[in-house]
């Protein structure tokens, strides 16, 4: 006869609950974080001025944009028979829409596993493959409803009298690449599911990995927290901006589509960082506007500290957030770190952390867009008839300031912590 020991009960009780997380509460998961995209992404472009765009395209807008916001990629392609030529192309990831979908994936995927000191990575495996295969099917879904073709209208003018003239209706549609999608949206889906695991202290790992955790999981919750606190100021200071100036509906589209792409940007270019960009044509960025000043120059630009405060001096202030924010996510993962971390190993975490961070603003907030059009060898593809806007980052320079940054705040943020009661410690009125 063996008793069983609370080790024992407590295993028991771990495989009842991955019993109880079945294919049921997957679908859920993936059914909440679609929905949640879909209704994000439908506000924005409606409050952007899609839904007047013509032949039903609306719903399919919303699709291609759920598949860019994981990662996906949307050709676009058009033309009149041999009277006219469009050429377009768009690469540029609505992070909004993004942000919506991770976060409620991440909470759906975590919450049968609260409560639990140690998962097997088979379980672990299991619970992901359930929420894997239906998200799998899911972006077939959407890749597939994400394509549509509508006509041109060329206006009141030489163009179209030409266009009427000859029976020319220049068209533009899109479509997405399904299986290069496909695969990204997955590795997508992959990161978050990781992601939420080490970022949450709650859920459990396996075994072999729980010696990483006093490293890890509080600088990537740190990390978390400042890209989340940037939104949360964005968000603010955009609702300022619109009960103050006006403008309301264009705002509401840039939180619901694209505010963790500027504040991100925002983040690197008070660290230092630079960015390459032009704005050429009908393009521009609606927010904020000094943005749209420097890029729409005859040649490439710039965009850092010094060519954004000779617009306007408030950028400097991009400085002093990023310094307290710095500091407050250094002091937030010192004070989740086990008392025996040393400050110069929290230098080292928050480096790392920094850089890590910095390299994904940076690949996830590139801008490319243009878009031309020709009818009868009249007009430029490059020219007046259309336009173009990118933005992209010195990469390996942003990375670079990152470490520096890194260094300094998280020994900073090690200091201050210092007086926190943190797991691990023993105060001396507490030993005997």
């Amino acid at each position: 006869m063996s008793s069983r020991t609370p080790s024992g009960q407590a295993h028991t009780s771990g495989e009842r609950a991955a019993a109880r997380h079945g294919w049921a509460h997957a679908l859920v998961t993936v059914l909440g974080g679609l929905l949640a995209m879909a209704l994000v992404s439908a506000l924005g472009l409606w409050a952007a001025g899609a839904a007047d765009l013509p032949d039903g395209s609306f719903a399919p807008v919303v699709a291609a944009s759920m598949v860019t916001a994981v990662g996906g990629t949307v050709k676009i392609a058009g033309g009149a028979g041999d009277l006219a030529e469009t050429r377009a192309g768009l690469t540029v990831i609505p992070l909004s829409v993004t942000l919506t979908g991770a976060l409620v994936i991440a909470w759906g995927f975590l919450r049968p596993l609260r409560h639990r000191a140690v998962a097997s990575a088979t379980e672990l495996a299991g619970w992901a493959g359930r929420v894997a295969a239906l998200w799998l099917l899911a972006l077939i879904g959407l890749t597939l409803a994400a394509r549509h073709t509508f006509e041109i209208s060329l206006g009141d003018n030489t163009l179209g009298d030409l266009g009427d003239l000859f029976g020319a209706s220049p068209q533009i549609g899109f479509t997405t690449d399904v299986a290069l999608s496909v695969f990204v949206g997955m590795v997508w889906l992959a990161g978050v599911l990781v992601l939420a695991l080490l970022v949450s202290r709650g859920a459990p790992l396996p075994a072999g990995l729980l010696r990483f955790q006093a490293s890890v999981r509080p600088a990537a919750y740190a990390m978390v927290a400042l890209l989340l606190a940037c939104v949360v100021i964005g968000v603010v200071v955009a609702l300022i901006v619109a009960a103050t100036k006006g403008h309301a509906r264009e705002t509401f589209a840039v939180i619901l589509l694209g505010i963790p792409n500027l504040v991100w940007l925002a983040l690197t270019i008070g660290l230092g960082a630079t960015w390459n960009g032009r704005v050429e044509g009908p393009f521009g960025l609606p927010m904020p506007h000094v943005l749209d000043e420097v890029l729409r120059t005859p040649d490439v630009s710039e965009v850092n500290l010094r060519t954004l405060a000779e617009h306007d001096g408030r950028v400097w202030l991009l400085l002093v957030v990023d310094v307290v924010l710095l500091l407050a996510a250094a002091f937030v993962m010192a004070a989740r770190s086990p008392a025996r971390v040393r400050a110069w190993q929290h230098a080292v975490h928050m480096a790392v952390a920094l850089v890590l961070t910095v390299f994904m603003i940076c690949l996830v907030g590139r801008i490319s867009t243009h878009f031309g059009l020709s009818v009868l060898g009249i007009g430029d593809l490059g020219g007046g008839l259309g336009g173009e806007l990118f933005l992209r980052p010195k990469l390996w320079g942003a990375v670079g300031l990152a470490v520096p940054w890194g260094l300094v705040t998280g020994f900073a943020g090690a200091l201050l912590a210092r007086h926190v009661r943190r797991r691990g410690e023993v105060r001396p009125d507490s030993e005997g």
